[in-house]
């Protein structure tokens, strides 16, 4: 059993072709300005939407927990009490409660994924696991895998590689290819906004590298905090180095912003980078021999 917080069909931007795109829960990091906040914990959880809220205290007078108040116009979930019974989802005449994170095996992942074969075929797309970090499940990741190759299914794994290097080249035997994130290559800064070290990360994109695997480098260009000249230059020169040529430029946005409200965190907040800088961020990269995208 794995734990999903969502699947998402007809999917453009996780790799080649029409994909589907399974997003494992759980992740090691904390990006502050994460655009899957609802991925990080290994946990299943409870989220609030205030724009579907009518405020009408049905959800908190049916919590036999007790663990739902609220105040300053606002729910408060108090996740040491509420034991995802889901009696608040359920009485909810406004759909404003959900669960995230929902146990599934892999036979009925594999279920879902098949729907699409014949997209995948025309398109010659497939399947991707993201996250959160999906090697966090390494064990279901890696019978997932195995199970869409043996359908024939091109695969993807949408990792920040922040994982044991066994791990990693393990599930490869059946990834045919890597969207492999490289935040921020400034160890401090790495550690100050995702919350540990890149070595490990810099480590296994040389070890994916070295076993011949495909990998593109994904680069979120967050200003104010991997947006400098000089970073975004040892960027490039690091990745160049390592023998891989494709790097996704993914200028931030703010999706993440309510998804983090609706689970009472706090959100990172600052402006999308603006079209000039990231054509300045594209150019600096293809100095370094990359072959640079907008986009994923």
């Amino acid at each position: 059993m794995g734990l999903i917080f969502d699947i998402k069909r007809y999917a453009v931007h996780d790799g080649p072709g029409i994909r589907t795109t399974v997003f494992l829960k759980g992740c090691p990091l904390t990006c502050l300005w994460c655009h899957n906040p609802e991925g990080i914990s290994k946990e299943s959880e409870l989220m609030w939407s205030k724009e579907r809220c009518i405020h009408c205290k049905t959800c908190q007078n049916a919590c036999l927990q007790g663990a739902l108040t609220f105040s300053d116009d606002a729910l408060h979930i108090n996740k040491n009490t509420c034991n995802l019974c889901t009696t608040c989802v359920d009485v909810c005449p406004s759909q404003a409660l959900e669960v995230i994170g929902k146990e599934m095996t892999v036979t009925q992942v594999i279920k879902e994924i098949e729907k699409d074969t014949i997209f995948y075929d025309e398109s010659k797309g497939g399947v991707t696991f993201s996250g959160g970090e999906p090697l966090m499940q390494p064990d279901f990741l890696y019978q997932l895998l195995k199970a869409c190759k043996e359908q024939g299914i091109h695969t993807a794994v949408d990792t920040s590689g922040y994982s044991s290097s066994d791990v990693l080249l393990k599930i490869g035997a059946y990834t045919d290819l890597f969207l492999y994130d490289v935040k921020v290559i400034n160890d401090r800064i790495h550690k100050e906004t995702t919350g540990a070290s890149n070595n490990l990360i810099l480590k296994n994109l040389k070890e994916l590298s070295r076993a011949g695997k495909e990998v593109i480098v994904r680069f979120p260009l967050i200003p104010g905090v991997n947006d400098g000249e000089k970073d975004i230059g040892e960027l490039g020169e690091f990745v160049s180095s390592v023998n891989v040529k494709k790097v996704n430029i993914l200028p931030y946005h703010k999706a993440g912003i309510e998804k983090a409200k609706r689970l009472n965190q706090n959100p990172f907040m600052c402006e999308p980078p603006s079209h000039t800088r990231v054509t300045s961020a594209k150019k600096r990269l293809e100095e370094c021999g990359l072959n640079v995208t907008v986009g994923g």
